[in-house]
């Protein structure tokens, strides 16, 4: 039975996000809450995991959530089952696709959807937040008024160093992540975590 709502439960996910990786993040996040399938403090070590692996992040994800939920059966499903819109409506899409290419409704949807895939990153962005930078709600007074015990400054300073290093010193991410990993491994070691 777990399988089964892993499956639909990812196939309506992997059916109604647009964009990809970072951007399925949302409606991911939406998913595992609504179905219970792990509480919103694991959900960043879904992303972290997600993000060193090799392949889709969307994929990963659900993996790592369906070998939680039901083991190498739950993985399998979940994985299936966010994998199999896309094939689908590739294979119905490409069939159309050189048919249509010209056409203005087609020009105009792909127009729509390009800003909505930025938004879906950006909210993104504010699901991982909580609990990662912030210890509560992003949205809320004590952003303001809560002091700085209401941040991790810690990971704050990891993620502008990660900007920082990517955006500016154009480093690669999978070097950043790399070391990232290793000053985390660090503090750590050293009790600052």
């Amino acid at each position: 039975m777990k399988c089964l709502l892993l499956f639909a439960a990812f196939f309506r996910t992997g059916l109604f996000s647009f964009g990809g990786g970072l951007a399925m993040l949302p409606l991911i996040y939406q998913t595992v809450q609504e179905f219970g399938f792990m509480p919103p403090e694991e959900f960043s070590d879904l992303l972290a995991l997600s993000q060193v692996t090799p392949g889709a992040i969307a994929v990963n994800a659900a993996t790592y959530v369906g070998i939680l939920t039901a083991g190498i059966p739950g993985a399998a499903s979940a994985t299936v089952g966010v994998v199999l819109p896309s094939f689908l409506i590739t294979l119905i899409v490409v069939r159309f696709l050189e048919k249509f290419r010209d056409s203005r409704y087609v020009e105009g949807a792909f127009s729509g959807i390009r800003p909505v895939t930025i938004g879906l990153i950006g909210s993104a962005v504010l699901f991982l937040s909580e609990g990662v930078l912030v210890r509560g709600p992003l949205i809320s007074a004590e952003l303001f008024t809560g002091g700085l015990e209401y941040y991790d400054l810690t990971a704050v300073a990891i993620m502008a160093a990660s900007v920082v290093l990517m955006a500016v010193l154009k480093v690669k991410p999978i070097r950043v992540m790399l070391i990232m990993a290793a000053a985390g491994a660090a503090l750590g070691s050293a009790g600052l975590l």
